[in-house]
């Protein structure tokens, strides 16, 4: 069966065509290191929430369900009125990382509801109060509120509570690559007629204001009539904006206004916050340009809306310049655009059969394809500052980055969330890459081939960590990201892309050397790695010296590195079957592996091991500056992390790398000290199988055995990231008559590591509960049914890991399905997200989940790695089976 959208997909592997234009529009650049000039690194306050609206940006650019071209030039997002408001909503409101009790978070309600991978069509509804927006109350509430406290929301205001607020829903279809569809619906709940105006926008990123003599030319945007906006730009040619029944059409400038900002004289007559200040003061017309022209413009809507019903609008942004009737076949090409849309995710789920699942699964996808974002930021141009600018630079007494000079990125990325992490972040990024490959396969490869670029990649080999620090230590997820994507592409295609492997192998394999040189510092084949993006799971920050001294060998890093291991082992077996020689570097892999799992065991020869025989499971090991070292027998993720490390063998595969299995074999009977630590290779498992594992037999039983055990990690939505016995029971570590403590916390953080805003100590995480059960499903393979587990521990329940994996999905899952009560987790004690009609079928994929009820915490967009849900629920149909009755038992 042809399918449009599918082919459009396949057109071309870049972000152009089709592609060129999409969602690429960040919803905050406010707050953000690339717009921070400050001498200290003062991000937060260097543009805040207030001077937004006033200041040009110098890196990108943000708006409300927003669109742009692939390099961010020209811009078009939504802005409205309530006719009580200060000033107009054209961005998101939040509170910056200093303000909230857990750290930046949004304070409104949107859901992407949406989009193809092409954005030929996609959908979002924000939902906007009818009387004064509550800024003040929610900082002020905030305010009073310390880290024991929970966030106060939104709709905790009482602001919904009368239903005084619209629905807006922001459409668009393409016509064609370059020619936009736009749809605009604001439905008034309330019981009262209320006023709105809407405010579609169309504007420039500045790039003339800097100093940059090949950047000076200025576009141009044109009025015509009260209809049309004509749109110049120097790259990207002519367009236009047709507007149908706009009121008027108002311009000024995307120049900061320096003189509300600094007391300093404007440069621009008409800055940026012109149409704001026309708007909000009844129509002072010296705010905006009487010409009508400038690089910032809005078509104007006034409507009253009747109680109950609602008010559309239309646009065209298009090439087509010359269309006599531009709105003359808007909804032939409309009613396509949606039937083709539902073609594709109709065949994209054509095996999930649950109606619910079926909904929950496609808004997951839309808010993976929402959140792309273009990125924009050129280190060593930042770290000088720019020839002009709105105030004197005064250098950077902190340098953040200042090793990054290299890195230099433009392009489209897929963000964590494009309010509370609208930055690069590497190892988000990686599971991103998984869900993005069920939808559009290049888009994905493109994404993990961007990040092992030159001018990404450090020289060293490290692959960038986040905005706010790109030298901090990420997992290395990345290979298997890669393996996992190729997996993806080859199933939907039939055939893998080998010259994918290829290309990101090498620039894999500079990165794990760096792991090996930075992060094995005594050379034991056992890491530290530090950070590794689990912020609190420790009783120390793992990013900073200890206070004692010393230092940590991660049972979490050394699993990570594992991992890493068999991931590049089994590229290069693939890579193998039609470039031979490539079976050394598999040999390569496969023995490292093999020491790594014979140093867990006995760290460097000195009879100390990560595994502790007592208690059965994993923990780090302090090494003090004495030589001392002890056991942190904290019962975590990072007790679970060697879990991951898992590959299967066959002999299939082996018979064709002939050069690989005489190595392998040389290995295994030449070093039986090496092979008894990993797997009886030559007891072949179910269909020839042979097994590469850190764990296998009693050791996975005993860890198994804890983490289905619903006093410690198992919670009714997932597995925890540290054992509930750490509830009553904390752990507890004295120095210098000091007690630090980790104590089990199932939903936010209370102390202030890492700013706060994500807690370790005790929610389910996506990012690490969906390796699990990947992981679980791949020993499987190796063992088959007959290896068994109990679950949950001390039920009496017995069954396969296969069955197992699965239970522990249908939790997780359960997170956003209705309950027998109608309640869905993910909402709490929300009553209005939970019953209110307007909500029902509206989902948002929070950044975590508390570990005891399931509720969303943290970033509420961060559909990035939460996006994983869409896997999860193709793989409760992919692997269930009659003996797995898919119900978990309460």
């Amino acid at each position: 069966m042809s399918i449009a959208e599918r082919e459009r997909i396949y057109e071309r592997a870049d972000n152009k065509g089709w592609k060129k234009w999409g969602p690429y529009l960040s919803e905050r650049a406010w707050g953000t290191v690339r717009e921070d000039y400050s001498p200290y690194g003062d991000a937060w306050n260097f543009v805040t929430h207030d001077m937004a609206r006033s200041r040009a940006y110098r890196w990108g650019e943000e708006g409300i369900g927003g669109i742009s071209d692939n390099k961010g030039h020209i811009c078009f997002a939504l802005a409205f009125w309530n006719h009580k408001d200060n000033i107009l909503k054209e961005r998101l409101f939040g509170l910056s990382g200093p303000e909230g009790n857990h750290g930046e978070d949004v304070k409104e309600l949107y859901y992407y509801l949406d989009s193809t991978p092409t954005h030929s069509y996609m959908k979002m509804l924000y939902k906007y109060p009818q009387q004064d927006f509550p800024y003040n109350r929610l900082v002020i509430e905030t305010m009073r509120r310390d880290r024991q406290a929970a966030e106060f929301e939104l709709t905790d205001t009482g602001i919904f509570e009368k239903d005084e607020y619209f629905d807006i829903f922001i459409e668009y279809a393409k016509a064609d690559q370059n020619d936009w569809l736009v749809t605009i619906t604001a439905h008034n709940r309330s019981d009262k007629t209320a006023p709105l105006t809407l405010l579609p926008t169309i504007w420039f990123r500045n790039t003339w204001s800097w100093g940059y003599e090949q950047y000076n030319a200025r576009p141009m945007l044109n009025g015509i009539a009260n209809n049309q906006i004509e749109v110049n730009h120097k790259q990207l040619g002519k367009y236009k904006l047709y507007c149908e029944g706009a009121d008027a059409l108002l311009f000024c400038d995307n120049d900061t206004n320096t003189e509300r900002l600094y007391g300093r004289p404007n440069v621009a007559k008409y800055p940026k916050d012109g149409i704001n200040n026309y708007i909000t003061s009844g129509g002072k017309k010296s705010f905006i340009n009487p010409n009508q022209i400038g690089t910032k413009a809005s078509a104007q809507y006034t409507r009253k809306v009747p109680p109950g019903e609602s008010v559309s609008i239309r646009l065209r942004f298009s090439d087509q310049t010359t269309l006599a009737q531009p709105f003359a076949d808007f909804d032939t090409i409309w009613d396509k655009r949606v039937t083709e849309a539902d073609a594709f995710f109709a065949n994209l789920q054509k095996n999930v059969t649950d109606p619910e699942l079926v909904a929950i699964q496609r808004q997951a996808y839309a808010g993976m394809l929402w959140n792309k974002q273009f990125y924009y930021y050129n280190v060593n141009e930042w770290l000088k500052g720019d020839p002009k600018m709105p105030v004197p630079f005064q250098g950077r007494v902190y340098a953040r980055n200042e090793s990054w000079r290299h890195m230099y990125t433009a392009n489209i990325l897929s963000m964590p969330d494009k309010w509370e992490y609208p930055w690069f972040a590497a190892w988000d990024l990686a599971f991103h890459t998984l869900t993005l490959a069920r939808l559009d396969p290049h888009f994905a490869k493109r994404q993990l081939a961007v990040i092992l670029r030159e001018y990404y990649m450090h020289p060293n080999g490290q692959i960038p960590a986040y905005e706010w620090n790109f030298g901090d230590v990420n997992p290395p997820v990345h290979a298997w990201a890669c393996w996992k994507v190729y997996e993806i592409d080859r199933d939907l295609n039939g055939v893998g892309d080998v010259n994918f492997l290829e290309r990101v192998f090498h620039k894999l394999l500079l990165n794990f050397t760096w792991w090996v040189n930075r992060k094995d510092v005594s050379g034991n084949n056992i890491f530290g790695g530090g950070f590794l993006g689990l912020d609190n799971i420790g009783v120390f920050d793992r990013s900073q010296p200890l206070p004692m001294g010393g230092r940590i060998e991660q049972a979490d890093g050394t699993g990570w590195m594992a991992m890493y291991t068999l991931n590049m082992l089994r590229i290069a077996c693939e890579i193998s079957l039609t470039r031979p020689s490539y079976q050394d570097m598999a040999s390569k892999f496969f023995e490292h592996f093999l020491h790594i799992a014979s140093a867990m065991n006995n760290l460097g020869r000195q009879n100390i091991s990560l595994w502790d025989e007592v208690d059965q499971f994993y923990y780090d090991v302090l090494h003090m500056p004495d030589n001392n070292a002890r056991l942190l027998k904290i019962r975590s993720m990072v007790g679970l992390i060697p879990l991951f490390a898992v590959e299967i063998l066959d002999e299939a595969l082996l018979s064709k790398l002939p050069d690989f299995k005489r190595r392998v074999e040389w290995v295994l009977t030449n070093r039986p000290d090496l092979a008894s630590l990993v797997s009886r290779w030559h007891e072949p498992g179910k269909g020839e199988t042979h097994l590469l594992s850190l764990l296998r037999g009693h050791r996975m039983k005993m860890i198994l055995k804890r983490m289905f055990d619903e006093t410690e990690f198992l919670s009714d939505y997932g597995i925890r990231a540290l054992s509930k016995y750490h509830e009553k029971t904390p752990y507890q570590f004295e120095l210098n008559s000091e007690i630090f403590q980790v104590r089990y916390v199932a939903a936010e953080s209370e102390m202030s590591m890492f700013g706060g805003n994500s807690n370790w100590r005790g929610p389910i995480w996506f990012p690490l509960n969906f390796p699990l059960i990947d992981s679980l499903l791949k020993f499987y393979q190796y063992y088959g049914d007959d290896f068994e587990v109990e679950y949950p521990t001390n039920s009496g329940q017995v069954m396969s890991l296969k069955e197992a994996a699965m239970q522990v999905t249908e939790r997780i899952i359960n997170i956003f399905r209705r309950d027998a009560d109608g309640n869905i987790a993910v909402y709490g004690q929300d009553k209005k997200q939970q019953n209110d009609p307007h909500f029902q079928g509206l989902y948002l994929f929070y950044e975590y989940f508390n570990g005891d009820n399931g509720m969303g915490l943290g970033a509420s967009h961060q559909t990035g790695w939460t996006g994983l849900i869409a896997d999860l629920i193709e793989y409760r149909y992919k692997y269930q089976t009659q003996e797995v009755a898919i119900v978990v038992e309460k």
